[in-house]
């Protein structure tokens, strides 16, 4: 009668291919053994050097099973070495409970052993060597990890914008110029320009800057990472901690602080309108306007339309009036047609009215900027003091990590209020005098501006907005409130600006 075999073959390295252990070689040496013993590998599992550790143990449990429920059937579980298994001695006392308990022996081609007190010893003691070998090369490679990350380098593969590169056998780190352009790209567009992750992923798109050269378009979720990663400005990341590193920066930490503040705000915002965000209440329950946008299949392709409705549209005796955002641009657009520069003397005014703000908010701004820089002088010496409790072994090199992490972040944020001191109130500011200058043609900069711009440009004009229907009604500041001819604010939450 032809004998039955279940066998498995495992390759955990491309250096175990190179020293002939790969999985050819297993599977012949293993067909081999099963036909001169008279026999057929009946059920045969392998185990490539790319699965991953649940791969692995879903593989060798799965033979296990198998094993266990076919005993009677089988003759034997065939491995080519004992260290092909026994990574640890649990999955080699699974093998000993299949002799034991199954009376189904468990044969190694290359190392055949009786089974005797002799051979079982002999056996135990290759598979101790083996768990041995598999733990001592487990620390060995931590080790190695741990000497890469204090010399500055990354742990594993680097981030996107960078690559490895190998330089007489070692292997260093260094820019990808066409990566790290894209990536200096994506920080500027979300620090500057108001995006959301998916507008920035359609602005990209129709910047034609692609992900890769294979896919056009940037998944939402490697954009996150990617503006939430500190590898881009100049740190490694190793056991949750970052740590120096000696690649070069490709965002300076301003930047940086300055987009980390706005994921803070709006991480979970999947997309952004521009009527949206509460800035519209209903004129009927006080609840905030929100919008929706549709899509549809035309002749000319797909078209989105944005309409904008009461949170409570749904609820019982509440009117189901919807707007769409074309309505709405019409309006804003007859609300800028009527600031008009008619008069001389509102002109000379509306100048002088901004220019005194403009100067009591440079000194609010000086005072706020020596305000930042004593802290950062005390930010200074708290590193220096953190330092030298390192250099004198003092803490551990884990909290030295953590705290150093911790001030280099406070000193970013203070880098980025030092940077953003007066910029809020100076662009305001700014906008408001180029609203002034530019109010004949006020309708054709709404119609190019972004989403942020038009948010902005309302924010300054109107201290609120109220949906009367498909009516769009402001309050109007009162600074602008004189360059119209009918709007009153006197309903509004008072002069903010």
């Amino acid at each position: 009668m032809t004998k039955r075999y279940a066998a498995l073959a495992r390759v955990s390295s491309r250096e175990q291919e190179r020293e002939a252990f790969s999985l050819e070689v297993q599977e012949d040496a293993l067909l081999r053994y099963a036909q001169q013993q008279g026999g057929t590998i009946v059920k045969f599992y392998k185990i490539a050097e790319t699965a991953s550790k649940r791969e692995e143990r879903r593989a060798f449990k799965d033979l296990i099973a198998y094993a266990r429920k076919h005993a009677a059937q089988l003759d034997g579980v065939l491995w080519l070495k004992v260290d092909r298994v026994a990574r640890n001695l649990v999955d080699y006392v699974e093998l000993e409970r299949l002799e034991a308990d199954h009376n189904l022996p468990v044969l190694y081609v290359s190392q055949p052993t009786e089974n005797t007190p002799a051979g079982r010893m002999m056996r135990r003691t290759l598979a101790n060597m083996a768990a041995f070998y598999t733990e001592q090369q487990s620390i060995d490679v931590r080790e190695g990890i741990e000497r890469r990350v204090e010399n500055g380098l990354f742990p594993n593969r680097p981030p996107y914008g960078y690559r490895a590169r190998r330089v007489e056998g070692r292997s260093i780190v260094e820019v990808d110029a066409t990566a790290a352009a894209k990536v200096r790209r994506i920080f500027d567009l979300y620090a500057c320009d108001a995006h959301t992750l998916d507008t920035l992923i359609d602005e990209l798109a129709d910047g034609h800057i692609r992900y890769t050269a294979s896919t056009l378009r940037f998944p939402r979720s490697k954009l996150h990472t990617i503006l939430r990663d500190r590898s881009y400005i100049g740190e490694v990341r190793f056991r949750g901690q970052w740590y120096p590193g000696s690649h070069e920066p490709i965002i300076d930490r301003v930047t940086f602080a300055r987009v980390q503040a706005i994921l803070g705000e709006s991480i979970y915002r999947s997309h952004e309108l521009v009527y949206a965000g509460e800035m519209i209440t209903c004129g009927e329950c006080g609840r905030p306007i929100t919008g929706e946008e549709k899509t549809k299949q035309t002749k000319a392709g797909l078209k989105r339309y944005r309409y904008y409705r009461c949170s409570r549209y749904t609820s019982k005796g509440h009117s189901r009036t919807r707007i769409n955002e074309a309505e709405l641009d019409r309006q804003v657009l007859a609300l800028f047609d009527r600031i008009r520069i008619r008069d001389d003397r509102v002109r000379n005014w509306f100048g002088r009215t901004i220019e005194q703000r403009t100067q009591a908010r440079q000194t609010d701004a000086a005072r706020q900027t020596a305000e930042i820089r004593r802290q950062m002088t005390l930010l200074t010496k708290q590193q220096e003091r953190l330092l030298n409790l390192r250099l004198l072994n003092e803490i551990d090199s884990d909290t030295f990590a953590a705290k150093n992490t911790e001030l280099r972040d406070q000193r970013a944020r203070l880098e980025f209020s030092l940077e953003q001191c007066g910029r809020n109130d100076a662009e305001r500011d700014r906008i408001a005098t180029r609203l002034f200058e530019l109010s004949q043609t006020l309708e054709n900069r709404w119609v190019s501006a972004g989403i942020g711009v038009k948010r902005q440009l309302l924010d300054i004009v109107c201290l609120n907005f109220s949906l009367e229907g498909k009516n769009l009604v402001p309050a109007v500041r009162k600074l602008f409130s004189v360059l119209t001819e009918d709007l009153e604010s006197a309903e509004s939450r008072g002069d903010r600006i």
